[in-house]
């Protein structure tokens, strides 16, 4: 459940979720990168760039697919294979190193794919609806999303185990937890939104029904984690790869509201900006959900220092993600602290490429230095 709220709360105060003690409230968000290595292992790079920026009280790592299947994009990295968790044992060590903390994604894209990732196959989907207007980046430059191939009802216990088994070799990896990536469009969301899912068996109609494979999900990971290492993503109103549901409100209070029962690590809300979205869009902010959920609520959307400090201040939300700023600063705890300039970000490099724009943005020199 969520620690103390109140006027003398601040990114930098300490907070305790679970067995684990953050020791501020400034979260690495999960970060695409596209610089795993053949094998979809993550490349060696990523030792040093988790390390850089262990100072943040939680780093959640990039989306990782917890089945080869669940690609669809290139060069991004796995936790299915051997040599995967190996080198992702590197990266745990060295984040606890420096004395921080390290939860793995989870995803699987679903839709959001091309067979170039899949051996020639369809990429899967509740239903056979391609997204509009939405490409991917293989090998071969940006390509087309095709149409997907619905997923059989006997296909998605299959889907459960992945994930399972993905948690499990997390676990020896050596991460303090697990987030589940149910947002920005993938498969999870694919499942819990109505645009995107118009299935007749007992994974579609109801929100009920929607929400089953999250649900199941959920519990194969807390099968493998205890219920306090597991975090849930979740983007309401988010139109990003082509989503949207005709009641977001409606759908996302169920999910929250049940996800608010089952003492997880906490829930993750990507709060979509006003700018975004087709259809009108109601109140979706955590001001919105924290009366359903009153465990620890991540916040995500953009936030500046002072934003940060604002919803924390309200009681909206326990702690802060930050993104675009942490690739281009390692050290962004420090430069909150400092109140110090930020370095630019090289926006060429987000995806893909070599050590530039990756690991050898500066940091701050010694304080007094």
């Amino acid at each position: 459940m969520s620690t103390n709220t109140s006027q003398e709360v601040d990114l930098f105060s300490p907070y305790t979720f679970g067995p684990l003690q953050m020791r501020n409230r400034i979260v690495m968000a999960p970060l695409t990168r596209s610089r795993a290595e053949k094998g979809n292992v993550p490349s060696s790079m990523a030792v040093t760039y988790y390390r850089q920026r262990a100072t943040a009280g939680l780093i959640i790592t990039e989306a990782t697919q917890a089945s080869a299947g669940g690609q669809g994009y290139i060069s991004t990295p796995g936790v299915h294979s051997q040599e995967q968790v190996q080198r992702w044992k590197e990266i745990t060590d060295a984040v606890h190193e420096e004395g921080g903390l390290i939860f793995v994604q989870l995803w699987h894209v679903g839709r959001i794919s091309h067979p170039v990732f899949r051996n020639g196959q369809q990429p899967v989907a509740p239903s056979p609806i391609a997204p509009r207007g939405v490409q991917t980046y293989t090998t071969d430059g940006f390509q087309d999303i095709p149409a997907p191939r619905a997923l059989e009802t006997s296909e998605i216990p299959g889907i459960v185990e992945e994930f399972r088994q993905a948690a499990l070799n997390a676990k020896a990896a050596g991460f303090d937890g697990a987030e589940i990536h149910g947002a920005n469009g993938y498969l999870l969301d694919q499942f819990l939104e109505d645009g995107t899912n118009q299935r007749t068996d007992q994974y579609g109609g109801s929100v009920e029904n929607r929400a089953r494979l999250l649900f199941e999900v959920i519990a194969a990971v807390g099968s493998v984690w205890d219920s306090d290492r597991v975090g849930v993503r979740l983007s309401p109103g988010g139109s990003f790869n082509d989503m949207c549901d005709s009641h977001p409100q409606q759908t996302f209070s169920h999910v929250v509201q049940r996800l608010a029962d089952l003492n997880l690590a906490y829930l993750h809300l990507v709060e979509p900006p006003p700018s975004q979205g087709e259809h009108p869009v109601p109140d979706l902010s955590a001001r919105y959900f924290r009366q359903f959920y009153p465990g620890t609520i991540i916040v995500a959307g953009g936030y500046t220092l002072e934003r940060g400090n604002q919803v924390l201040r309200e009681g909206f939300a326990d702690l802060v993600a930050f993104g675009q700023l942490f690739i281009a600063n390692p050290d962004l705890v420090e430069r909150f602290r400092r109140n110090a300039p930020f370095n630019p970000p090289d926006r060429d490099s987000f995806y893909g490429g070599t050590d530039k724009g990756y690991v050898d943005y500066p940091a701050l020199p010694a304080s007094g230095a």
